[in-house]
Formats: C-alpha cells, structure tokens, sequence
C-alpha cells in the first residue's frame, strides 16, 4: 500500500512538473512575441512623434485652407514619402478628424506612380475602428488600433499621434499603418535568435523527467529491502531536488525578463551576449550525470550538487567505483547527507568566490572513508558538536536544529566506526568518518 502511495505521488511530481515547465516554455514564447510587438509600436508612436513634429506648419497650414495638390500638398507627400522609406512602414499620412465618427487621409507619403497618380485622393476615408476615431476627437490623445482587415492595402494596425500647432492646438493627426507581415517577421527573428533560451527550457524538463525516473528506480529496488526506513529517508531527498529544479525554473524566469528589457531597450548585441552565457548554463548542467556505481549514492550526490549550484557553490565528488553494500543504503544516505548539509550551510556565508566543497567516498580494502571538506568559519575545539541539541545555527521559530551530527554519530557506532569534525588553519573544516568492514 506504502508503495502504491509513494509511486502515485512521485507520478504526480513528475506530471505536474512537467506541465508547469511546458506551460513556462510556451508563457515565455508568447511574452516574447508580444514585447517584441509592444517594442515596434512603441517606437512607431515615438518616430510619429518626431515625423509629426518636424512637418513644417505653415506649409501644412496653408494646404487644410486649400485642400487640393498644389505646391503646399507635393512638399508635404514628399516628406512622409522620404519617412516611409527610412521606417519600413507600410503607409505615413496625416489624418483629418472633425468629428467624432469618420476619419479621412489628407496627404499619403507614397512615391509617385506617372501612371496612377490618383491612388490617395484628398480626404479619402480611412478604416480606422469609429472608438478610436471618437477617443482621437475628444481627448486629442495618440492611438493604436486593433489589426484591420482591408481588401485593398491588407492586413494592418494603424498608431496615430497628434499634429500640434506652434501654439500646441491640434490640428490633425499623424498615421502611420505597419503591416501585420511586417510585425511577424520582425517577431520571428527575434524568436530565431532567442532559441537557446528555449533548448535551455528544454533541457531543463529532461533533466527533471530523467532525475525522477532515476530516483523512482532506485527508490524501487531499496524499498523491497527496507520499506519504513527507505520512505522517511529519501522522501526528504526528492523534496531537496523538487526545490533545486524549482528554483532554477525561476532563475529561468528571471533570464527571461532581462532578455526582455534588453530588447525594449533596443539592445540586440547585449541580449544576444546573455544567451550565450545561458548556453554555458546548460552544458554545466548536463555535466550532472555522475559516474557512481551505487544508485542511491549517484542521486543523492546529484540533488546535493544541484542543490550546491543553485547557492553558487564550487562542490567536488571522489567516489570510488564500489556498491558500498556493506552498509544500508539508508544508512549510507543519512551520514552523506547530513554531513553536506552542514557543509553548505556552513559554505553559503561565504562570498562567492570562497565557497568550496569536497566530497570523498573511499572503499578500501578493509575500511569505508567518507571525509567532507568545506570553506568556512572554523569550529571551537570544545564545541560539544556531536550532543544532540547543539547547533551553530540561529535557532529560529518552528524549526529544531542540532540533531544531523547526533544521528550521523549514532549510525557510525552502530557500524563500529569513528567520526571526527575538525577545523585547518581556521579556512577549512573536515568531517572524516571510517567504517570498518566485516568481511
């Protein structure tokens, strides 16, 4: 029945981290679709601003007195012609809107065509939706409308921005209609160039999948041995690794978010810079797969080193090619455990650069030596470490500490063995245990 249980949660685990991950993934494809879109409207609002501007007044002026294709409306088509063609926007013209339904296009920028000269008649009306048409007549404030469809110029949203007076009244407006195949285009260069980030998210769900299915198998096989033992021991290890992964999906988040506002910013080499530096991310993590011929010891150091990267920690494995079967796998579990835990919390309040970990398993002829290694604060020589209760710890509410070393001790005896905690030049700190073997 226990083990029933155990299969049904770890199924759960793994089917609810894969969908949170796969729903990160495609949450993080669709924001970046939708930034790069916010980016290009952004700035078109911006450069109609400026185009907007720089018309010159007097003359556009002197055209709405006389709205005909005189002298006044060439040089003002000329201008938005030349803006067209350094923005890439499907059409520039101005706007007139003296009422609050209907909106007409005054002067088109589009080169002359001798043929068709009569493509943009004056005052032709445009398909700009009648609630933009109204906002723009009320509150003389800039506007984006939601795509249209035209059957004569296509698929396309329109931004529109004020055209002010030299005394700041406005007397017009400035459109500028970027095409949707413009938009997906642009959208999919950027996605193009942002694919590491997703192989990134991609090796992410693998390596969580293959880790449970590891931990599933071996957790199986030890079970048939020790059941009640096994289920307290190695449930804690699995919620250690369910953290770990957590907290590299919000890393993964995070990247995400710089990406972004580096894009915003308008900044493609830098963006580009940090996926690479992401890439590496990757390879580091791929490099989990340790070569340890005990099963249980191969995942628990996996979720250790995992959990060691995440608080930036240097850790280091020796283990010899052994099953370690003379002591239980629970057994074997605790001591390790235990003994890396304190060493990481020990390390962590260490700047970066300084926090190192060593973790040696030895399987001598008559002897196992286990020896933990780690930077940090060195231990008082009459420190009752090994008593259940004491702790370097702050003791904080809810939470019991000092009880690792007093199991760690007990399960050494149990075995015959010895156990020692000890500090070198003040920089380091070793925990040694030697297990004798009854052959």
């Amino acid at each position: 029945m226990k083990n029933k249980k155990i299969k049904i949660i770890m199924a759960i685990s793994i089917i609810l981290l894969l969908f949170s991950t796969t729903a990160n993934v495609a949450t993080s494809y669709m924001k970046v679709k939708k930034t790069v879109e916010e980016s290009i409207i952004n700035q078109s609002l911006s450069i109609g601003t400026s185009i907007a501007a720089s018309i010159d007044m007097k003359v556009y002026k002197r055209f709405l007195k006389n709205p005909e294709k005189n002298k006044d409306y060439w040089e003002i088509r000329n201008y938005l012609s030349d803006a067209k063609d350094k923005t890439g926007a499907l059409y520039i013209y101005t706007i007139k809107i003296d009422n609050p339904t209907v909106a007409r296009a005054m002067v088109v920028g589009h080169p002359v065509v001798a043929e068709r000269k009569d493509d943009f008649p004056i005052g032709e009306i445009c398909l700009i939706p009648q609630k933009f048409v109204r906002e723009a007549y009320y509150h003389s404030q800039s506007f984006v409308t939601d795509f249209v469809e035209d059957s004569k110029y296509g698929t396309y949203l329109t931004v529109g921005v004020p055209i002010k007076d030299e005394g700041g009244h406005v007397i017009g407006y400035l459109g500028i209609d970027l095409s949707a195949s413009f938009l997906d285009k642009i959208k999919k260069d950027v996605i193009e160039n942002n694919i590491l980030l997703f192989i990134f998210n991609g090796a992410l769900i693998i390596i969580t999948i293959t880790s449970f299915f590891l931990i599933q198998r071996w957790y199986q096989k030890e079970l048939a041995k020790e059941v009640d033992d096994t289920e307290d021991t190695y449930q804690t290890e699995i919620k250690a690794l369910i953290t770990s992964v957590s907290s590299l999906r919000h890393d993964f988040t995070n990247h995400i978010q710089v990406l972004h506002g580096l894009l915003q910013l308008g900044e493609p080499e830098q963006a580009k810079q940090y996926v690479e530096a992401l890439s590496k991310e990757v390879q580091t993590l791929e490099s989990l797969n340790l070569n340890i011929d005990h099963p249980g010891l191969a995942i628990l150091l996996q979720t250790k080193k995992l959990a060691a990267q995440n608080n930036q920690i240097d850790m280091d494995f020796t283990v010899s090619q052994n099953t370690f079967e003379y002591i239980k796998t629970t057994d074997l579990i605790k001591i390790l455990s235990n003994l890396i835990d304190n060493a990481i919390d020990a390390t962590i309040h260490l700047p970066e650069e300084q926090r190192k970990i060593v973790v040696t398993c030895t399987a001598e002829f008559k002897k196992y030596i286990f020896q933990i290694t780690n930077t940090g604060p060195a231990l008082s020589p009459d420190a009752p470490v090994f008593e259940q209760g004491y702790s370097t710890k702050c003791e904080e509410k809810g939470e019991v500490h000092g009880q690792g070393l007093f199991i760690v001790k007990n399960i050494v005896e149990k075995y015959g063995g010895q156990i020692s905690l000890y500090s070198i030049n003040e920089l380091e700190t070793v925990a040694y245990v030697e297990i004798p073997l009854k052959l």
